[in-house]
């Protein structure tokens, strides 16, 4: 009870702010019944319980989906009219399949045992590929005496939209129906209000004994150690006729792919056993949320709630992660540079030059009773796309990228100067252009994220500050682009125009009384006072002075901040601080991932220390060694973990490659393509790392792989192999 009450709390809002001023508030109602799982391949992913069945208990988004469109709302297998008994379920290390051991109770009939408990043993292996969901269950009975018994899959679904799962009610919806097609097929169907027809084909093999169109029903008769198989295929818009792939070719298909696609990024091992086991599990999530698009390879943002294209978690991420694999920020760049907006829409919230937001699929959207079929409600984005372009440039060289982002990043750099700053004050600001759009247009998009000193909500057009640092590292980024480009004039405007927004945010924005910089500026250019770590993220930019930046620092490490797993989003004794709360007191790892790329720009390598390890401990407690979107801001108690937010996203992308980041910031890795020369200024590895490993770190055409060791606070580089022209430095600034 008490459990099911934090959870309501965590999520509900105040009495006076009703959720219908929260058009996209995630519902929940208690804790689920059974763990959850989830599985992705491009387009398609599946959330099953760790029975390895959809929809058989409740309190998950369960589901098989595609396209923002649930295609099996249940699968659940019973012996009889019994649940079998869990044994144990893992996710392969690189997630490319679940497995579920489960065994047989006790089972009676007539009042009399024909089935001893543990004489079965029955394993569910699932996969996803290429749009159809695998599943394979093989049988053994291990008892002494024959086992007859029925087993039983029953099936349903709902079409549901993901908003719908999510809680969004609908006064109307299409028609669904449901057809025997074969002895072994399926199909469910639903005709949308879209004027769309989505099926669900359901493939058994061998063919069940008895099939319905809810029900499959296998009666098996095993002598002692005898084995059997069952196959069930359940494809999302298979065209008719359509017979899926058989299972172990398909697999294997999978599994090359995914080994394919791993190829080309940099290898990374440490001394610390369990570190590894993070970043292992960090790099097996990126791969799966990594979806292959027509303009490359792009990491959609999270499952359950957030699994197709975002424009600024796909940014950040492939920030991130670009030391590690710059072939992901090609991707991210190249498509969000094809879905620029070129036309005004207000419901869209798009106009010419703004850079994408999120993009659905399903129903709702494609009919607008949600705005988000491709909306631009996100003002930061368009300034990331043009630091990432930037960033991106002096990682690979790759100027013939560059030349072809070079008219969005001139438009995006249009939007900022123009529609993106209305009152031409020099800061870049939002204010929804539709009631259906969000309320909060920065990473804090929750509905009460951005606030003044006394709680009121701020209103009219808001400039938040860590949007404006995106801005002044995008100019300066972009200056050295152009110049590269052979644009003497427009760089030395770009770094005019950053030097200016960089006065004037000191002016407007550092609060005196605080020791640190507004949370932002309302609509009457009111600086809302709150201390918050989106200044934490200016740091990052390099846009603010250095004094007042150790400040910064120094506030973020103090305990109304930190809380020994990390700092939060709003520090503690804030009016609207709530430990619980989805932007106002969690910790989000990507922000704080951010914050340490700030302090080590800024020299703070001991501060960086204390907060990758705060991290590294929160991920030592949670499943799979998988760091969350968020985690609830609680201070850190002995001989306890985290505490959970309960309806994170998990895996989630930018949280997914945090800790890359926070290997990047500790060793303080910098590449320059043009020089050829990776560089570690001021490294400094954490207490729990005494050796870090990089192999095939890749510099244009050429790759080295590194050893840096931990000599108490100082470190030691080794070049262990160098393949082409890589100069590799320590530098020690002060």
């Amino acid at each position: 009870m008490a459990a099911e009450l934090a959870t309501q709390i965590a999520l509900a809002p105040r009495p006076d702010e009703p959720v219908a001023e929260q058009p996209f508030y995630i519902q929940t109602t208690g804790p689920a019944a059974r763990p959850r799982r989830s599985l992705k391949h491009d387009d398609t992913f599946i959330v099953l319980d760790g029975h390895g069945d959809i929809g058989a208990s409740a309190g998950g988004p369960d589901g098989l989906f595609n396209t923002d469109t649930r295609y099996l709302a249940r699968l659940e297998l019973m012996l009889g009219e019994v649940q079998p008994l869990l044994l144990g379920s893992s996710l392969r290390d690189d997630n490319s399949g679940l497995t579920i051991d489960l065994t047989n109770p006790d089972i009676y009939q007539d009042g009399r045992l024909v089935l001893p408990k543990d004489m079965l043993h029955i394993v569910r292996t699932i996969f996803l590929w290429q749009g159809t969901a695998y599943q394979r269950i093989g049988l053994q009975n291990h008892g002494e005496h024959r086992a007859s018994f029925d087993l039983k899959l029953m099936f349903d679904n709902d079409f549901a939209d993901l908003f719908e799962v999510r809680g969004s009610a609908r006064p109307r919806r299409g028609v669904g129906g449901s057809k025997l097609v074969g002895p072994a097929d399926v199909v469910l169907e639903y005709r949308g209000l879209d004027s769309v027809t989505r099926t669900t084909a359901l493939n058994f093999d061998p063919r069940p004994t008895r099939l319905a169109v809810n029900l499959a029903t296998y009666h098996l008769d095993l002598a002692p150690h005898e084995t059997a198989s069952l196959f069930v295929a359940v494809s999302c818009n298979a065209p008719e006729g359509y017979k899926p792939g058989r299972f172990f070719r398909s697999l294997l298909a999978h599994r090359r792919e995914m080994r394919k696609f791993a190829r080309g990024a940099a290898n990374i091992e440490t001394s610390n056993d369990i570190f590894n086991e993070v970043l292992c599990q960090a790099m097996a999530d990126l791969n799966i949320l990594l979806t292959e698009t027509p303009q490359g390879r792009y990491p959609y943002a999270g499952i359950p709630w957030y699994s197709t294209t975002f424009g600024r978690d796909g940014l950040i991420t492939a920030m991130q992660m670009l030391w590690v694999d710059p072939r992901i920020a090609r991707g991210v760049l190249r498509r969000l540079a094809f879905y620029q907006a070129r036309q005004t829409d207000p419901l869209a919230d798009a106009e010419p030059g703004k850079i994408l937001h999120e993009m659905r699929g399903g129903e709702m959207a494609t009919l607008r009773e949600v705005p988000f079929a491709c909306y631009y409600g996100s003002v930061d984005s368009t300034a990331l796309f043009v630091l990432l372009a930037g960033l991106y440039f002096e990682r690979t060289g790759d100027i013939e990228t560059l030349k072809q982002l070079w008219p969005a990043i001139e438009a995006g750099l249009k939007w900022i100067d123009g529609p993106g700053d209305p009152d031409r004050d020099g800061f870049v600001e939002y204010q929804r252009a539709s009631e259906q759009g969000l309320a909060n247009q920065g990473w804090k998009d929750s509905y009460d994220a951005i606030f003044h000193a006394d709680g009121q909500l701020a209103e009219g057009y808001i400039a938040l500050a860590e949007v404006q640092g995106y801005v002044f590292a995008g100019k300066r980024l972009a200056a050295r682009s152009a110049r590269a480009l052979g644009k003497p004039d427009i760089a030395k405007r770009l770094d005019t125009e950053a030097e200016r927004l960089a006065h004037q945010f000191e002016e407007a924005f550092w609060c005196e009384d605080l020791g640190t910089y507004a949370l932002a500026l309302d609509g009457k250019k009111q600086p809302c006072k709150v201390r918050s770590s989106n200044a934490g993220q200016l740091l990052f930019s390099g846009m603010v002075r250095e004094d007042r930046a150790h400040k910064v620092a120094a506030d973020l490490l103090r305990p109304h901040f930190f809380t020994g797993w990390g700092i939060r989003t709003i520090a503690s004794g804030e009016a609207r601080y709530n430990p619980m709360s989805y932007h106002d007191g969690s910790i989000w790892p990507h922000d704080n991932a951010l914050i340490t790329l700030g302090l080590a720009r800024y020299g703070l390598k001991r501060s960086v220390g204390q907060v990758f390890k705060g991290l590294f401990d929160a991920a030592t407690y949670m499943d799979l060694r998988r760091l969350p979107e968020l985690f609830c801001g609680f201070r850190r108690e002995k001989h306890r973990g985290p505490t959970l937010y309960p309806v994170a996203c998990a895996p989630q992308a930018w949280a997914s490659a945090t800790p890359f980041t926070l290997l990047e910031a500790a060793l303080g890795l910098e590449f320059d393509a043009v020089k050829g020369e990776i560089r570690l200024t001021n490294p400094h590895l954490p207490e729990f790392l005494d050796e870090v490993i990089l192999r095939d770190l890749q510099l244009g055409t050429s790759t080295v792989d590194l050893k840096v060791r931990r000599h108490g606070d100082d470190v030691s580089l080794e070049v262990l192999r160098r393949r082409g022209q890589i100069q590799v430095s320590i530098i020690l600034a002060h």
